[in-house]
């Protein structure tokens, strides 16, 4: 059914918090004009971030989009470092969820308790776990999850819960920002990750990996990590495809996994800036296949995950298929998880033929009244992901 007229008729009109000109703004955009609506009203971050507030109409529905690749609202948000400094999360957690308090009015397409959420990882990983969600081994999950104050504790940990290979993550970084893959064995210790240690001290991301050999190297990049808080995962061993790991990009929309990226990589860290390629999505349907499981149940558990976060229509899971590809563990769930630029929704869907952000604003335009119902395909009784602590 064509959303033309219809949804003019009735006066929808969107909004999104973001950063103009940016690609992810502009396919937002492109999308809700391709609905035959009006082009959203772009509220910039730098505005946000200058004045404290934002206030929209009651009758607009509102979109918050990344903050992310501007550097005066990366300046706002972290201070006066360099936008290649990965020091300073805490501070962009602070301001961001700040932020998000002053957006006043509207209709939201997220929750910002759910946002506060999504970007501290010991939390999330914490409201996954309880919901019953696969996910790795973690000991700083949750508010009473074990402190990390510096390489001593990573060890201690490591030696405690018996975890040889962990991953090493800044507890508000995103992009694979600060993440260390970390292997032990043998009396040493190395770590891959896109983190460059300059001579005076600071950390600077890279297009580039690179591997730490020594325990001085990797403890020195943890100890100056860990001021803005960290948090550990049991390292699980993925499957490959074509000798190469390989994970999946889940795109949930309004609980329903819509669109899927392969990603697959030689290196521990499969992103795609970081020089992981996309993967064949159909040889990994025949591999769950041939190892006896469902896809069906490969896209539900990333469904399970989203609904832990009931009142955000849109999330990005990244799912982790150990090596036999019977078990998925959810590694992530992104809230701005959504850009899959080419890549349309998958058969059976409802959003065949829809990028990402043609499949939000169609799942608004069919959806019920916003904002406390649920979406349209969410299962009942999913656990609302907590309030941030005062």
């Amino acid at each position: 059914m064509s959303t033309d007229g219809v949804a003019a008729a009735a006066g929808v009109r969107f909004a999104v918090v973001g950063n103009p000109g940016n690609r992810r703004v502009t396919l937002f955009a492109d999308a809700v004009r391709a609905a035959g609506l009006p082009g959203p009203r772009v509220v910039p971050w730098a505005d946000v971030l200058r004045q404290g507030a934002a206030h929209f109409t009651p009758e607009e529905i509102v979109r918050v989009d990344s903050p992310g690749e501007h550097p005066e609202v990366d300046r706002l948000l972290r201070g006066d470092l360099e936008p290649t400094r990965v020091e300073g999360s805490a501070r962009w957690y602070a301001g961001f969820t700040a932020a998000l308090r002053g957006l006043l009015g509207g209709v939201r397409l997220d929750d910002p308790d759910e946002l506060s959420v999504l970007f501290d990882k010991r939390r999330c990983h914490a409201v996954l776990d309880a919901a019953g969600v696969p996910v790795p081994l973690s000991p700083t999950s949750g508010m009473d999850g074990a402190p990390v104050r510096g390489w001593d504790d990573v060890r201690t940990l490591m030696r405690t819960h018996r975890m040889p290979r962990l991953f090493v993550k800044p507890a508000h970084g995103s992009s694979a920002s600060g993440v260390l893959a970390v292997e032990s064995g043998g009396g040493r210790i190395r770590a891959t990750t896109s983190v460059e240690m300059t001579a005076d001290g600071h950390l600077h991301n890279s297009l580039k990996l690179r591997r730490y050999e020594s325990e001085r190297e990797v403890a020195a990049l943890v100890d100056a990590l860990a001021p803005d808080g960290l948090h550990l995962e049991r390292w699980v061993p993925k499957a490959s495809q074509q000798g190469r790991a390989t994970d999946f990009r889940v795109v949930v929309v309004a609980g329903r996994a819509t669109h899927v990226v392969v990603r697959t990589s030689r290196s521990p860290l499969t992103n795609l800036h970081l020089g992981g390629r996309r993967g064949d999505l159909d040889a990994a349907r025949a591999a769950v296949a041939a190892a006896g499981a469902r896809w069906t149940d490969v896209l539900e558990v990333c469904e399970r995950a989203a609904a832990c976060f009931p009142r955000t229509l849109c999330v990005g899971v990244d799912l982790l298929p150990a090596v036999g590809w019977r078990r998925m563990f959810v590694g992530e769930v992104n809230a701005f998880g959504d850009l899959l630029p080419g890549v349309t929704g998958l058969p059976g869907s409802g959003a065949e033929g829809l990028d990402t952000y043609g499949a939000q604003v169609a799942a608004v335009l069919r959806g019920p009244a916003l904002p406390a119902a649920r979406w349209p395909h969410r299962r009942s009784g999913a656990p609302r992901a907590p309030a941030p602590a005062a």
